[in-house]
């Protein structure tokens, strides 16, 4: 089996490393490369597939039989082409859909759905951690009218540097998970913290920062996550990955 796994995450990381050692499956890691690049003995692709042509031109001329797409929960774009270019090209599309965050006791969570959402919903807070990755250009404009009035500022924290100007009053840190509980209570009492805005992004890399927003009763607004395309076959645990696999290998 030749298998082309969609990355980018601890857990595509670990993935393909595991993947990497059953008989029969080739493992080919796709990873964006934006962050940082993975150490894996398998074969490694980064920056995309237009280098090949796109995606569907990658898949048939290196004889793909399968994509895993272990992408992040929000990486919809990604998602959706990977399934479409399985679907045309005849192979299969899996996906590893890690469970998503839950709510506890102490735990103040507001749903929202998209990122334009987000100017009214913070407006009556003083100082907002932003974690939810890139600020769009549009949303960094609406934002900037409290900004504007001296009643807000915000942390915005990244992998990599914004890709849009931010406003005055946005202060950008660069960090990589995985946090620890009390490196985030400190940070967001040095900030002074009193919103936290995140993705449902699932996993233990970065949950620390919904465990300080509880013990510092911090309310936090937690975007919902996209639909995960249609697949061949969804999976929540990285176990039932290796054992589906494994079981494919042995009867073919």
């Amino acid at each position: 089996m030749k298998l082309l796994l969609l990355g980018g995450t601890a857990d595509g990381r670990k993935l393909a490393a595991q993947l990497h050692q059953l008989p029969q499956v080739e493992v080919i890691y796709s990873v964006a490369g934006l962050v940082r690049q993975p150490i894996l003995d398998c074969a490694i692709i980064s920056g995309g597939f237009t280098q090949f042509g796109g995606l569907e031109q990658y898949i048939k001329q290196h004889h793909i039989d399968a994509i895993l797409d272990v992408t992040h929960p929000y990486a919809a774009i990604m998602s959706s082409k990977a399934s479409a270019a399985a679907s045309i090209c005849g192979i299969s599309y899996w996906r590893f859909h890690r469970p998503e965050w839950q709510s506890v006791a102490g735990d103040n969570w507001q749903q929202f759905e998209q990122l334009m959402q987000l100017p009214p919903l913070t407006q009556d807070y003083q100082r907002v951690f932003f974690t939810i990755g890139q600020l769009e250009q549009r949303l960094v404009e609406q934002l900037e009218v409290s900004l504007m009035a001296g009643a807000q500022r915000h942390l915005v924290r990244t992998a990599v540097p914004s890709k849009v100007v931010l406003g005055q009053g946005m202060h950008w840190l660069k960090a990589i998970g995985p946090f620890n509980v009390d490196d985030e209570v400190a940070l967001m009492r040095e900030h002074q913290i009193d919103l936290l805005v995140t993705k449902n992004s699932g996993g233990a890399s970065t949950y620390a920062k919904l465990e300080a927003a509880r013990l510092l009763h911090i309310p936090v607004l937690m975007q919902s996550r996209p639909l995960p395309p249609n697949a061949d076959k969804l999976f929540v645990e990285p176990d039932a990955v290796l054992q589906y696999i494994t079981k494919k290998i042995q009867h073919e």
